[in-house]
């Protein structure tokens, strides 16, 4: 390779990894394999010690991989967090252990632990209570997520046993486990939002929210592995895991003591076939040298210790036959194309389908033709997913396969917004999957909550036409005789579906926002919605740029909200629902005034504090007569700022000159 060849592939590289990294820690949508990514940064660094002239000293191979993002406080380590290096085979960690054989003799041993998928995390105690907690970042500094990380049950706020140090941090990885990630995932299908690809970015996305009672509702777990104290308290890091445990640490317990490289191996060969049967992904295996001293001696190296290693686990990968592609229409009217396959055994279960995710993946990225021989793989996706197409065994007449141009279920032409991947049906008002769809979204746990209606049998009143729109459920008590007369409803069935019907018009106003599955609405969207606009004419009439005044609402919501109520029938469904009884206005909680001292002045609460919670002075301020505002303007007179306040809304207050208090301070304007 010529030198100027040389420098063309190493810009190349840099700057496709810097971009992998980026979507992988940052976007938490990772766009290329483990197994892809280092073989491409092996590459990158094969090139850059033969050409070192032309490196960059910014390269991903001097670097951990992390980002900085700006929505939290950012944090420097005081023990910088190193990434470890990767290997795929035995050789490669027999070479290692010839190593530390000759750099420390033969005299010492490996600790095996299992390497978890998921967003490392380094946590600070002192005097036995959680002080701060901090995201990888770049290695060197990370996000403070003190706030989000408090409500991971599995992590103690405080510590009530064991001799532990004054001052302490200790290191691990949050998780989600696997049927908690498929049963959220799940209600992100149902709310039209993109569904995470796999538990660590579903992870990896909730520690990033800004709204720590969302992050709350999502059940994340922790497991601790690694003790840094200023003094050395322990001979071997067994030892070490062994006291954190008995402080009172989740540290898991499938971790080994290994007296030589061969026990290593055997840990491997066991966890490579066991792994599937964890509750939780894993994608590998950590070794580390037992002894602290030893890894002293041994080192480190720019962005990784000499004295571990991680062996990662190759995604199980099989070659079946492609039968057909279908497609499935959501409740928002987006298409999906779905992989059906010829049933082969994978990571122990049976697979019959697999993601396409969208059009580009079946005609631009795997270019499919008619019963192609495809690679399918499982490693950190729950669901599989073709990785390539056996062209060899592609039979010469198959044709390609186009993606569709019309609804599978209505016929309407399909629609793609600039700048989206997914295609969707427009006839929201008569494609059945979309329509039945919308309805269970309505009587779900989460939005109405409706007693005595399941998704089973809102499909059987849409099929028997008792119900084409939401508000026609509002009208079946009008059809009692009739629905027993069905002889699929019993009638203790019916009364209870009557009675759980009538109790939802009770529903408050959010929850029936929520329920009428706008795209981008969430539950946390619904609410902010509701608390700035209060009734549903101000949010009907509401331009984008009003829109976006409130907090937490970006352009992309502002415009799916501006164009369904664009859409004069979705405005006759909402008086419908109005006529019949359902909640249409914000509930105003009666507030029995302490005094009128902050009467005129206007207020937002930022941040965590120590002795009230953002609540307790929310309520304060009203019952002394002051207003809460949902976003920073220049109608606002006070920031109260805590701990771990958003940077964003800090820069925004100050460029407005608007005063930023304490609580005390706050308390101080009430005395």
């Amino acid at each position: 390779m010529s030198p100027a060849e040389a420098n063309k592939q190493i810009q190349a590289l840099t700057n496709e990894l810097r971009q992998h990294n980026y979507n992988y820690y940052v976007l938490a949508m990772p766009t290329i394999a483990d197994f892809d990514f280092d073989r491409k940064l092996r590459e990158l660094n094969e090139l850059e010690k033969e050409f070192p002239e032309f490196a960059d000293p910014d390269s991903p191979t001097q670097k951990v991989g992390g980002y900085i993002t700006k929505e939290f406080v950012t944090v420097r380590h005081r023990w910088p967090m190193l990434s470890l290096g990767n290997t795929y085979n035995a050789q490669e960690l027999l070479d290692f252990d010839q190593r530390i054989r000759k750099a420390i003799g033969d005299s010492f041993e490996y600790v095996c632990e299992l390497k978890f998928d998921g967003l490392s995390m380094s946590l600070t105690y002192e005097n036995g209570k959680l002080l701060r907690a901090v995201t990888r970042g770049d290695g060197v500094q990370g996000d403070e997520v003190t706030t989000n990380v408090r409500t991971i049950h599995s992590i103690p706020k405080k510590l009530t046993a064991g001799n532990y140090p004054d001052l302490f941090e200790i290191r691990g990885e949050v998780f989600m486990h696997l049927k908690a990630f498929e049963r959220l995932n799940k209600e992100r299908v149902d709310n039209g939002e993109v569904p995470y690809a796999n538990p660590r970015n579903f992870a990896s996305g909730t520690m990033k929210l800004q709204d720590s009672a969302e992050v709350a509702k999502r059940p994340l777990d922790c497991f601790l592995y690694g003790l840094y104290t200023e003094k050395t308290l322990f001979k071997t890091h067994w030892e070490s895991l062994e006291a954190v445990k008995s402080w009172g640490f989740n540290v898991n317990e499938q971790s080994r003591l290994c007296s030589d490289i061969n026990g290593v191996l055997e840990f491997i060969e066991h966890w490579d076939k066991e792994r599937f049967n964890l509750s939780y992904d894993i994608d590998g295996i950590v070794i580390k040298v037992n002894n602290y001293s030893q890894q002293q001696e041994l080192g480190f190296t720019a962005k990784s210790p000499r004295w571990a290693i991680s062996y990662k686990f190759k995604a199980e990968r099989v070659e079946t036959e492609l039968l057909q592609v279908t497609y499935q229409v959501g409740r928002t009217g987006a298409v999906t194309p779905v992989a059906n396959l010829k049933p082969v055994l994978l990571a122990g279960t049976t697979v019959k389908r697999a993601t396409l995710h969208n059009a580009d993946e079946i005609t631009e990225r795997l270019k499919l033709h008619e019963h192609d021989t495809v690679f399918v793989e499982k490693g950190g996706e729950i669901i599989p997913k073709i990785i390539s197409v056996n062209l060899d065994k592609r039979k010469p007449d198959a044709k390609p396969i186009a993606y569709i141009t019309n609804c599978p279920a209505c016929d309407t032409p399909l629609l793609r917004t600039e700048g989206e991947a997914a295609w969707y049906c427009p006839n929201d008002e008569g494609c059945p999957p979309q329509i039945m769809g919308k309805m269970q979204h309505f009587i779900g746990r989460k939005a109405m909550n409706i007693d005595g209606l399941g998704d089973e049998t809102i499909e059987t009143l849409y099929k028997q036409q008792f119900i084409t729109h939401i508000s026609d459920l509002y009208d079946l008590h009008e059809h009692a005789a009739e629905l027993k007369q069905l002889g699929r409803f019993g009638e203790k069935s019916i009364n209870n579906m009557l009675d759980g019907i009538e109790k939802s018009k009770q529903m408050p106003f959010e929850k029936v926002l929520f329920g009428l599955g706008i795209r981008y609405v969430g539950e946390t969207v619904a609410k902010k919605l509701v608390a700035h606009f209060k009734t549903i004419e101000n949010l009907m009439d509401a331009t984008a740029e009003e829109l976006t005044a409130a907090e937490e609402i970006g352009g992309r919501i502002a415009q799916s909200i501006t164009e369904y109520f664009a859409d004069e029938s979705h405005r006759q469904e909402i008086a419908k629902l109005k006529d019949r009884g359902l909640q249409f206005v914000a509930e105003e909680k009666e507030v029995n005034l302490a005094s009128e001292k902050l009467s005129g002045q206007s207020f937002i609460i930022s941040g965590v504090f120590e002795k009230y919670s953002r609540d307790e002075l929310k309520e304060l301020i009203e019952q002394n007569g002051g207003k809460i505002l949902s976003s920073i303007s220049a109608k606002l007179n006070y920031l109260v700022a805590g701990d771990n306040m958003g940077p964003a809304k800090l820069e925004k207050a100050q460029k407005l000159n608007i005063p930023i208090i304490s609580d005390e301070e706050l308390l101080k304007m009430i005395d």
